[in-house]
Protein backbone atom coordinates (compact mmCIF):
# COMPACT_ATOMS: atom_id res chain seq x y z
CA UNK A 1 0.00 0.00 0.00
CA UNK A 2 1.34 3.44 -1.11
CA UNK A 3 1.44 6.11 1.73
CA UNK A 4 1.60 9.82 0.83
CA UNK A 5 4.22 10.68 3.46
CA UNK A 6 4.26 14.70 3.42
CA UNK A 7 7.23 15.88 5.28
CA UNK A 8 8.31 19.94 5.90
CA UNK A 9 10.91 20.94 3.47
CA UNK A 10 14.33 21.53 6.06
CA UNK A 11 17.80 22.24 4.68
CA UNK A 12 18.79 19.83 1.87
CA UNK A 13 15.36 18.91 1.10
CA UNK A 14 14.53 22.30 0.55
CA UNK A 15 17.10 23.46 -1.41
CA UNK A 16 16.20 20.99 -3.93
CA UNK A 17 12.28 21.31 -4.63
CA UNK A 18 13.55 25.42 -5.00
CA UNK A 19 16.19 24.18 -7.55
CA UNK A 20 13.98 21.79 -9.58
CA UNK A 21 10.93 24.58 -9.28
CA UNK A 22 13.42 27.25 -10.90
CA UNK A 23 14.18 24.56 -13.28
CA UNK A 24 11.04 23.86 -14.34
CA UNK A 25 10.15 27.16 -14.71
CA UNK A 26 12.95 28.05 -16.73
CA UNK A 27 12.14 25.26 -19.13
CA UNK A 28 9.02 26.02 -19.13
CA UNK A 29 7.65 23.04 -17.99
CA UNK A 30 4.18 24.11 -16.82
CA UNK A 31 2.56 20.25 -16.26
CA UNK A 32 5.51 18.86 -15.02
CA UNK A 33 5.46 22.10 -12.27
CA UNK A 34 1.84 21.91 -11.76
CA UNK A 35 2.17 18.13 -10.61
CA UNK A 36 5.27 19.23 -8.21
CA UNK A 37 3.67 21.81 -6.67
CA UNK A 38 0.23 19.79 -6.13
CA UNK A 39 2.45 17.40 -4.56
CA UNK A 40 3.95 19.79 -2.17
CA UNK A 41 2.48 20.91 1.05
CA UNK A 42 1.18 24.63 0.98
CA UNK A 43 3.56 25.55 3.75
CA UNK A 44 6.67 24.29 1.95
CA UNK A 45 5.67 26.05 -1.56
CA UNK A 46 5.50 29.04 0.69
CA UNK A 47 8.67 28.67 2.14
CA UNK A 48 10.28 28.04 -1.41
CA UNK A 49 8.48 31.05 -2.94
CA UNK A 50 9.94 33.45 -0.61
CA UNK A 51 13.41 32.44 -1.90
CA UNK A 52 12.79 32.76 -5.90
CA UNK A 53 13.54 35.92 -7.68
CA UNK A 54 10.42 38.78 -8.63
CA UNK A 55 10.01 37.49 -12.05
CA UNK A 56 10.58 33.81 -10.84
CA UNK A 57 7.37 34.30 -8.64
CA UNK A 58 5.42 35.72 -11.12
CA UNK A 59 5.47 32.60 -13.52
CA UNK A 60 5.59 30.24 -10.64
CA UNK A 61 2.56 32.34 -9.05
CA UNK A 62 0.67 31.94 -12.61
CA UNK A 63 0.70 27.84 -12.04
CA UNK A 64 -0.01 28.18 -8.34
CA UNK A 65 -3.69 30.19 -9.23
CA UNK A 66 -4.62 27.46 -11.33
CA UNK A 67 -4.71 24.93 -8.79
CA UNK A 68 -6.38 24.16 -5.47
CA UNK A 69 -3.92 25.25 -2.89
CA UNK A 70 -3.54 29.04 -3.93
CA UNK A 71 -5.66 29.94 -1.12
CA UNK A 72 -3.71 27.77 1.10
CA UNK A 73 -0.64 29.14 0.02
CA UNK A 74 -1.93 32.68 0.34
CA UNK A 75 -2.57 32.37 4.01
CA UNK A 76 0.88 30.65 4.55
CA UNK A 77 3.39 33.20 2.07
CA UNK A 78 4.77 36.30 3.66
CA UNK A 79 2.18 38.99 4.06
CA UNK A 80 4.57 41.75 2.17
CA UNK A 81 4.65 39.02 -0.73
CA UNK A 82 0.90 37.87 -0.54
CA UNK A 83 -0.18 41.76 -1.00
CA UNK A 84 1.83 41.98 -4.05
CA UNK A 85 0.68 38.71 -5.76
CA UNK A 86 -3.27 39.49 -5.12
CA UNK A 87 -2.33 42.82 -6.63
CA UNK A 88 -2.46 41.05 -9.93
CA UNK A 89 -5.26 38.99 -9.15
CA UNK A 90 -8.95 40.80 -10.10
CA UNK A 91 -11.45 40.92 -7.80
CA UNK A 92 -13.58 37.80 -8.48
CA UNK A 93 -11.07 35.72 -8.61
CA UNK A 94 -10.00 36.02 -5.41
CA UNK A 95 -13.96 35.98 -3.88
CA UNK A 96 -13.85 32.44 -5.43
CA UNK A 97 -10.23 31.33 -3.64
CA UNK A 98 -11.61 32.83 -0.18
CA UNK A 99 -15.06 31.04 -0.60
CA UNK A 100 -12.83 27.74 -0.24
CA UNK A 101 -10.63 29.42 2.71
CA UNK A 102 -11.90 28.41 6.36
CA UNK A 103 -13.56 31.41 7.53
CA UNK A 104 -10.69 32.83 9.71
CA UNK A 105 -7.88 32.34 7.24
CA UNK A 106 -10.05 34.36 5.19
CA UNK A 107 -10.80 36.97 7.56
CA UNK A 108 -7.13 37.38 8.54
CA UNK A 109 -6.46 37.97 4.35
CA UNK A 110 -8.90 40.84 3.98
CA UNK A 111 -7.73 41.88 7.21
CA UNK A 112 -4.26 43.34 5.62
CA UNK A 113 -5.85 44.15 2.24
CA UNK A 114 -6.35 47.87 1.52
CA UNK A 115 -9.64 48.90 2.27
CA UNK A 116 -10.93 49.56 -1.74
CA UNK A 117 -9.44 46.15 -2.68
CA UNK A 118 -11.21 44.32 0.35
CA UNK A 119 -14.83 46.04 -0.51
CA UNK A 120 -14.14 44.89 -4.56
CA UNK A 121 -13.90 41.77 -3.15
CA UNK A 122 -17.10 41.47 -1.13
CA UNK A 123 -19.23 42.48 -3.53
CA UNK A 124 -18.51 39.18 -5.32
CA UNK A 125 -18.85 36.94 -2.46
CA UNK A 126 -21.77 35.22 -1.15
CA UNK A 127 -24.19 36.40 1.64
CA UNK A 128 -24.00 33.96 3.91
CA UNK A 129 -19.95 33.79 3.21
CA UNK A 130 -19.54 37.18 3.59
CA UNK A 131 -21.74 37.90 6.56
CA UNK A 132 -19.45 35.30 8.01
CA UNK A 133 -15.94 37.20 7.45
CA UNK A 134 -17.87 40.41 8.39
CA UNK A 135 -18.73 38.88 11.55
CA UNK A 136 -15.01 37.90 12.65
CA UNK A 137 -13.51 41.48 10.95
CA UNK A 138 -15.36 43.04 13.67
CA UNK A 139 -12.42 42.05 16.30
CA UNK A 140 -9.09 43.34 16.57
CA UNK A 141 -7.05 40.61 14.84
CA UNK A 142 -4.44 40.48 17.92
CA UNK A 143 -7.48 39.46 20.05
CA UNK A 144 -9.46 36.03 20.38
CA UNK A 145 -11.98 36.97 18.50
CA UNK A 146 -9.41 37.89 15.53
CA UNK A 147 -8.28 34.55 15.85
CA UNK A 148 -11.33 32.27 16.05
CA UNK A 149 -13.30 30.27 14.18
CA UNK A 150 -16.42 30.05 13.79
CA UNK A 151 -16.32 26.30 12.74
CA UNK A 152 -16.67 24.60 16.11
CA UNK A 153 -18.67 21.68 17.18
CA UNK A 154 -21.21 22.84 19.88
CA UNK A 155 -24.19 20.15 21.31
CA UNK A 156 -26.95 20.86 23.55
CA UNK A 157 -26.73 18.74 26.85
CA UNK A 158 -30.19 17.26 26.79
CA UNK A 159 -28.57 15.37 23.97
CA UNK A 160 -27.79 11.73 24.35
CA UNK A 161 -24.40 10.13 23.96
CA UNK A 162 -25.64 8.37 20.64
CA UNK A 163 -27.36 11.57 19.21
CA UNK A 164 -24.24 13.27 19.68
CA UNK A 165 -22.12 10.45 18.13
CA UNK A 166 -24.46 11.12 15.15
CA UNK A 167 -24.54 14.47 15.24
CA UNK A 168 -20.23 14.49 15.31
CA UNK A 169 -20.61 12.29 11.70
CA UNK A 170 -22.67 14.19 10.16
CA UNK A 171 -20.90 17.83 10.92
CA UNK A 172 -17.22 16.70 11.47
CA UNK A 173 -16.07 17.58 8.18
CA UNK A 174 -17.42 21.27 8.73
CA UNK A 175 -15.85 21.78 12.46
CA UNK A 176 -12.14 22.35 13.28
CA UNK A 177 -11.25 20.84 16.09
CA UNK A 178 -14.02 17.83 16.41
CA UNK A 179 -11.48 16.44 19.09
CA UNK A 180 -13.45 19.04 21.82
CA UNK A 181 -17.29 19.08 21.78
CA UNK A 182 -18.59 21.97 23.44
CA UNK A 183 -21.77 21.73 25.58
CA UNK A 184 -24.61 23.95 25.84
CA UNK A 185 -27.49 25.00 27.63
CA UNK A 186 -30.45 27.04 27.06
CA UNK A 187 -31.95 28.84 24.27
CA UNK A 188 -28.63 31.00 24.22
CA UNK A 189 -26.67 28.13 23.68
CA UNK A 190 -24.81 28.91 26.75
CA UNK A 191 -21.12 27.22 27.83
CA UNK A 192 -21.85 24.38 30.31
CA UNK A 193 -18.60 22.24 30.10
CA UNK A 194 -16.56 19.82 27.19
CA UNK A 195 -16.47 16.50 26.41
CA UNK A 196 -13.25 14.91 24.65
CA UNK A 197 -14.71 12.58 21.59
CA UNK A 198 -12.60 9.81 23.33
CA UNK A 199 -14.49 10.35 26.32
CA UNK A 200 -17.70 10.43 24.31
CA UNK A 201 -17.35 7.32 22.80
CA UNK A 202 -16.80 5.42 26.12
CA UNK A 203 -20.19 6.00 27.64
CA UNK A 204 -23.16 4.35 26.69
CA UNK A 205 -25.72 5.53 23.65
CA UNK A 206 -28.83 6.67 26.13
CA UNK A 207 -26.39 8.42 28.75
CA UNK A 208 -26.99 12.33 28.87
CA UNK A 209 -24.58 14.38 27.57
CA UNK A 210 -24.89 16.93 30.96
CA UNK A 211 -24.41 13.98 32.79
CA UNK A 212 -20.87 13.25 31.30
CA UNK A 213 -19.23 16.59 30.47
CA UNK A 214 -16.20 18.35 32.26
CA UNK A 215 -17.80 21.90 33.55
CA UNK A 216 -14.06 23.41 34.42
CA UNK A 217 -13.86 24.42 30.43
CA UNK A 218 -11.17 26.96 29.88
CA UNK A 219 -12.57 29.78 27.82
CA UNK A 220 -11.62 33.25 26.79
CA UNK A 221 -13.53 36.39 25.74
CA UNK A 222 -13.70 38.15 22.65
CA UNK A 223 -11.66 40.71 23.66
CA UNK A 224 -8.58 38.67 25.48
CA UNK A 225 -5.06 39.81 23.96
CA UNK A 226 -3.73 36.84 21.55
CA UNK A 227 -0.86 36.41 23.67
CA UNK A 228 -2.95 35.77 26.95
CA UNK A 229 -4.93 33.27 24.72
CA UNK A 230 -1.38 31.80 23.63
CA UNK A 231 -0.13 31.45 27.17
CA UNK A 232 -3.59 29.85 28.83
CA UNK A 233 -3.01 27.17 25.61
CA UNK A 234 0.44 26.41 26.63
CA UNK A 235 -0.13 26.86 30.16
CA UNK A 236 -3.01 24.36 30.25
CA UNK A 237 -2.04 21.76 27.05
CA UNK A 238 -5.45 22.10 25.52
CA UNK A 239 -5.77 21.81 21.41
CA UNK A 240 -8.16 24.66 21.64
CA UNK A 241 -10.03 27.38 23.65
CA UNK A 242 -13.65 28.06 22.89
CA UNK A 243 -14.10 32.48 23.32
CA UNK A 244 -17.39 33.51 24.57
CA UNK A 245 -19.22 36.96 24.33
CA UNK A 246 -20.63 38.76 27.84
CA UNK A 247 -23.51 36.44 28.02
CA UNK A 248 -21.19 33.02 27.80
CA UNK A 249 -22.37 32.01 24.59
CA UNK A 250 -19.59 30.25 22.32
CA UNK A 251 -18.99 32.01 19.14
CA UNK A 252 -15.98 30.43 18.05
CA UNK A 253 -12.50 28.74 19.40
CA UNK A 254 -9.18 29.20 18.68
CA UNK A 255 -6.97 26.58 18.01
CA UNK A 256 -3.76 25.77 18.37
CA UNK A 257 -2.40 25.84 14.74
CA UNK A 258 -2.91 29.88 15.14
CA UNK A 259 -1.63 30.06 18.78
CA UNK A 260 1.44 28.48 17.64
CA UNK A 261 1.57 31.30 14.98
CA UNK A 262 0.69 33.99 17.72
CA UNK A 263 3.89 32.73 19.81
CA UNK A 264 6.19 32.93 16.95
CA UNK A 265 5.06 36.12 16.28
CA UNK A 266 5.36 37.44 19.34
CA UNK A 267 8.79 36.14 19.93
CA UNK A 268 9.87 37.68 16.64
CA UNK A 269 8.81 40.84 17.53
CA UNK A 270 10.10 41.00 20.99
CA UNK A 271 13.87 40.07 19.93
CA UNK A 272 13.48 42.77 17.47
CA UNK A 273 12.52 44.88 19.37
CA UNK A 274 15.52 44.14 21.95
CA UNK A 275 18.09 44.30 19.34
CA UNK A 276 16.83 47.66 18.32
CA UNK A 277 15.21 46.71 15.00
CA UNK A 278 11.80 47.94 15.49
CA UNK A 279 8.59 45.08 15.39
CA UNK A 280 7.95 44.53 11.92
CA UNK A 281 8.67 40.86 11.41
CA UNK A 282 8.81 41.13 8.31
CA UNK A 283 11.79 43.65 7.74
CA UNK A 284 14.05 40.87 5.25
CA UNK A 285 11.65 41.47 2.68
CA UNK A 286 11.36 45.22 2.93
CA UNK A 287 13.69 47.40 0.52
CA UNK A 288 16.93 48.87 1.78
CA UNK A 289 15.51 52.32 2.43
CA UNK A 290 11.99 50.75 4.32
CA UNK A 291 14.64 48.44 6.31
CA UNK A 292 17.07 51.91 7.09
CA UNK A 293 13.99 53.81 7.74
CA UNK A 294 12.95 51.38 9.96
CA UNK A 295 16.28 50.67 12.39
CA UNK A 296 17.23 54.94 12.16
CA UNK A 297 15.05 55.55 14.98
CA UNK A 298 16.39 53.23 17.20
CA UNK A 299 19.83 53.52 16.08
CA UNK A 300 18.86 57.29 17.54
CA UNK A 301 19.31 56.48 20.93
CA UNK A 302 22.78 54.63 20.89
CA UNK A 303 23.92 57.71 18.81
CA UNK A 304 22.45 60.17 21.59
CA UNK A 305 24.37 57.84 24.04
CA UNK A 306 27.57 57.35 22.21
CA UNK A 307 27.40 61.44 22.16
CA UNK A 308 26.80 61.64 25.68
CA UNK A 309 29.33 59.73 26.62
CA UNK A 310 31.84 61.18 24.76
CA UNK A 311 31.12 64.23 26.75
CA UNK A 312 31.63 62.36 30.08
CA UNK A 313 34.84 61.23 28.38
CA UNK A 314 35.95 64.94 27.80
CA UNK A 315 34.93 66.09 30.75
CA UNK A 316 37.80 64.15 32.42
CA UNK A 317 40.00 64.79 29.49
CA UNK A 318 42.79 66.37 32.38
CA UNK A 319 42.53 63.00 34.59
CA UNK A 320 43.34 60.71 30.94
CA UNK A 321 46.31 62.77 30.70
CA UNK A 322 47.94 62.14 33.76
CA UNK A 323 46.86 58.66 33.79
CA UNK A 324 46.90 57.15 30.11
CA UNK A 325 46.58 53.67 31.43
CA UNK A 326 42.60 54.39 32.56
CA UNK A 327 41.74 54.55 28.50
CA UNK A 328 43.06 50.93 28.00
CA UNK A 329 40.30 49.42 30.62
CA UNK A 330 37.24 52.14 29.19
CA UNK A 331 35.78 49.64 26.36
CA UNK A 332 36.24 46.48 29.09
CA UNK A 333 34.40 48.62 31.88
CA UNK A 334 31.39 49.55 28.87
CA UNK A 335 31.07 46.23 27.31
CA UNK A 336 30.79 43.96 30.56
CA UNK A 337 28.43 46.37 31.78
CA UNK A 338 26.47 46.06 28.89
CA UNK A 339 26.42 42.62 28.46
CA UNK A 340 25.22 41.76 31.83
CA UNK A 341 22.37 44.71 31.06
CA UNK A 342 20.93 42.60 27.89
CA UNK A 343 21.40 39.38 29.48
CA UNK A 344 19.20 40.92 32.86
CA UNK A 345 16.68 42.56 29.95
CA UNK A 346 15.94 39.46 28.02
CA UNK A 347 15.63 37.49 30.88
CA UNK A 348 13.10 39.26 32.53
CA UNK A 349 11.17 40.12 28.82
CA UNK A 350 10.82 36.73 27.82
CA UNK A 351 9.97 35.82 31.83
CA UNK A 352 6.85 38.32 31.74
CA UNK A 353 5.88 36.72 28.40
CA UNK A 354 5.95 33.41 29.56
CA UNK A 355 4.24 34.08 32.56
CA UNK A 356 7.22 32.79 34.69
CA UNK A 357 7.54 36.70 36.39
CA UNK A 358 5.43 37.07 39.21
CA UNK A 359 4.51 40.89 38.95
CA UNK A 360 3.65 40.68 42.81
CA UNK A 361 7.30 40.34 43.46
CA UNK A 362 9.28 42.79 41.62
CA UNK A 363 11.58 43.24 44.62
CA UNK A 364 12.35 39.67 44.80
CA UNK A 365 13.33 39.11 40.86
CA UNK A 366 15.24 42.61 41.19
CA UNK A 367 17.02 41.85 44.14
CA UNK A 368 17.94 38.22 43.11
CA UNK A 369 19.83 39.75 40.00
CA UNK A 370 21.21 42.64 41.50
CA UNK A 371 22.94 39.94 43.66
CA UNK A 372 23.98 37.56 40.52
CA UNK A 373 25.68 41.84 38.94
CA UNK A 374 27.58 41.56 42.40
CA UNK A 375 28.56 37.67 42.40
CA UNK A 376 29.87 38.30 38.73
CA UNK A 377 30.80 41.80 38.83
CA UNK A 378 33.26 40.69 42.36
CA UNK A 379 34.36 37.95 39.99
CA UNK A 380 35.48 39.55 36.58
CA UNK A 381 36.51 42.93 39.09
CA UNK A 382 39.44 40.85 40.65
CA UNK A 383 40.56 39.51 37.76
CA UNK A 384 40.59 42.30 35.49
CA UNK A 385 41.90 44.37 38.98
CA UNK A 386 45.30 41.58 39.11
CA UNK A 387 45.50 42.01 35.69
CA UNK A 388 45.99 45.89 35.60
CA UNK A 389 47.93 45.69 38.95
CA UNK A 390 50.83 43.41 37.13
CA UNK A 391 50.23 44.97 33.39
CA UNK A 392 50.90 48.84 35.00
CA UNK A 393 53.23 49.02 38.04
CA UNK A 394 52.46 52.66 37.96
CA UNK A 395 50.02 54.30 39.54
CA UNK A 396 49.62 51.87 42.52
CA UNK A 397 46.03 52.06 42.50
CA UNK A 398 45.13 51.33 38.49
CA UNK A 399 43.92 47.58 39.43
CA UNK A 400 41.86 48.51 42.51
CA UNK A 401 40.03 50.98 40.26
CA UNK A 402 39.53 48.90 37.95
CA UNK A 403 38.09 46.41 39.37
CA UNK A 404 35.81 48.51 41.33
CA UNK A 405 34.58 50.42 38.04
CA UNK A 406 34.13 46.54 36.61
CA UNK A 407 32.28 45.82 40.50
CA UNK A 408 30.02 48.69 40.22
CA UNK A 409 29.21 48.83 36.59
CA UNK A 410 27.86 44.52 36.25
CA UNK A 411 26.00 45.27 39.58
CA UNK A 412 24.37 48.47 38.39
CA UNK A 413 23.34 47.25 34.73
CA UNK A 414 22.26 43.97 36.36
CA UNK A 415 19.95 45.88 38.09
CA UNK A 416 19.22 48.71 35.63
CA UNK A 417 18.51 45.60 32.85
CA UNK A 418 15.68 43.87 35.48
CA UNK A 419 14.26 47.02 36.44
CA UNK A 420 13.54 49.34 33.97
CA UNK A 421 11.22 46.18 32.03
CA UNK A 422 9.32 45.06 35.22
CA UNK A 423 8.31 49.10 35.99
CA UNK A 424 7.26 49.37 32.13
CA UNK A 425 5.43 46.10 32.60
CA UNK A 426 3.72 47.28 35.31
CA UNK A 427 2.20 50.72 33.56
CA UNK A 428 1.55 48.64 30.79
CA UNK A 429 4.12 49.25 28.47
CA UNK A 430 5.91 47.01 25.94
CA UNK A 431 8.49 45.49 28.19
CA UNK A 432 10.70 45.00 24.89
CA UNK A 433 11.33 48.25 23.95
CA UNK A 434 13.36 48.56 27.36
CA UNK A 435 16.37 46.34 25.93
CA UNK A 436 18.82 46.87 23.02
CA UNK A 437 19.25 50.40 22.61
CA UNK A 438 18.30 52.37 25.35
CA UNK A 439 19.42 49.94 28.79
CA UNK A 440 23.17 49.14 27.24
CA UNK A 441 23.01 53.08 26.17
CA UNK A 442 21.82 54.16 29.70
CA UNK A 443 24.44 52.00 31.51
CA UNK A 444 26.99 52.59 28.96
CA UNK A 445 27.14 56.57 30.20
CA UNK A 446 26.67 55.42 33.75
CA UNK A 447 29.41 52.68 33.57
CA UNK A 448 32.22 55.42 32.29
CA UNK A 449 30.85 58.20 34.58
CA UNK A 450 31.54 55.84 37.90
CA UNK A 451 34.53 54.58 36.27
CA UNK A 452 36.24 58.14 36.36
CA UNK A 453 34.62 59.09 39.39
CA UNK A 454 36.22 56.17 41.43
CA UNK A 455 39.35 56.82 39.61
CA UNK A 456 39.25 60.44 40.44
CA UNK A 457 38.65 59.32 44.19
CA UNK A 458 41.40 56.42 44.70
CA UNK A 459 44.29 57.83 42.74
CA UNK A 460 44.30 61.62 43.15
CA UNK A 461 44.15 63.04 39.95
Amino acid sequence: MKRNIKRELIGNEGMVILDTIRRLQRRNAVDRLMKLINKTHPADIAWVFRHLTPVERVHVFNIIAQTSLVGDFLSEVDQAIMLDLVETLTPKFMAAVIKEMASDDAADLLEVLPEDVANEIRQFMGKEERDEVDDLLQYHPESAGGLMSPDFMALDGELSVGDAIQKVQERSAEAEMAFYLYITHGEEGQLSGVVSLRELLMHPPYRLLKNILNPNVIAVATDTDQEEVAHIVSQYNILAVPVVDPSYKVIGIVTVDDIIDVIREEATEDFLQMAGAGKDREILLKSTMANATTRAPWLFASWIGGLMAFFVISSFENELQEVLALAAFIPIVMGMGGNIGTQSSTIVVRGIATGRINMNELGKVIFKEMRVGLLLGGFYGIILGIVARFYYHDPVNLGLVVGLAVFFAMTLAATVGTFVPLVLKRFDIDAAVATGPFVTTAIDIVGVLAYFLIAKFFLNI
